[in-house]
């Protein structure tokens, strides 16, 4: 990306460092999806194995017997068949979601551990009641537990669960648990007065800076080295400014 002629040496020397940490930060992000999505694909294989053993053992002990002769012999009953169930591969312990308070700040995180649980494990759920009723199981405290103890209340006037499908449980857990405005949220962090690098590592407040960056759609190069600048550590901006470049 080329800049003005007349772009000062310390504004581009700090974008050419904020692009290094961009592209790294991409790197590290798309070696975590490729190795998520490769855990994926190796439990998808496994439980197809699994499923086609199940449904090859429960045809092999449904075939017919063969005609029994007129005088038939006594014989010694056979043994019972192992239960398919311990032909089973073992399959990875998959973790709970943690405990859910109702905090908007952590609602997107709550519904993805969820959903993830609900796709790696889709044979403990028979229905989507089980699903939500599961889900449910985790609102302890706080707005979350209020919400789910009003759902039950309902349920008590009415005789009917008020939400009978996932679609509409996912729906209405994003109205009332993930930020009502992620971008204005965003801009006011990053615009505040208290938004600072702090005791926070270059890393971890590059990190934090670009997600806040994303939400904002803060996108000008300009814009984004000088918010990225000004909050660092003036020992840090001075290192930034001084720091030679190839």
């Amino acid at each position: 990306m080329s800049l003005p002629t007349d772009t000062p040496l310390g504004v581009a020397d700090t974008l050419g460092y904020l692009q290094y940490h961009l592209q790294e930060l991409t790197e590290r992000q798309n070696a975590s999806e490729h190795a998520i999505n490769t855990t994926l694909v190796a439990l998808t294989t496994q439980l197809q194995q699994v499923t086609q053993l199940m449904t090859s053992s429960a045809s092999t002990s449904t075939v017919a017997p063969p005609p029994m002769p007129v005088s038939p012999p006594l014989v010694t009953p056979p043994s019972p068949a192992p239960a398919a169930s311990s032909k089973q591969q073992a399959r990875p312990k998959l973790p709970s979601p943690p405990d859910f308070s109702g905090e908007r700040s952590s609602g997107r995180a709550f519904l993805n551990s969820c959903t993830l649980y609900l796709r790696l494990a889709p044979e403990q759920f028979t229905c989507d009641e089980e699903k939500i009723f599961w889900t449910l199981a985790f609102f302890k405290d706080g707005h979350a537990a209020k919400w789910s103890k009003n759902l039950f209340h309902q349920e008590a006037d009415t005789g009917i669960f008020p939400i009978q499908s996932w679609v509409d449980f996912e729906q209405q857990f994003r109205s009332q648990f993930f930020l009502v405005n992620a971008e204005a949220d965003a801009i006011n962090t990053l615009e505040g007065s208290s938004y600072y690098q702090g005791n926070r590592t270059v890393d971890d407040y590059l990190d934090s800076f670009l997600i806040l960056a994303s939400d904002a759609r803060y996108t000008d190069p300009r814009t984004l080295v000088v918010k990225f600048c000004r909050r660092l550590k003036l020992n840090v901006q001075s290192q930034i400014a001084t720091m030679p470049f190839g």
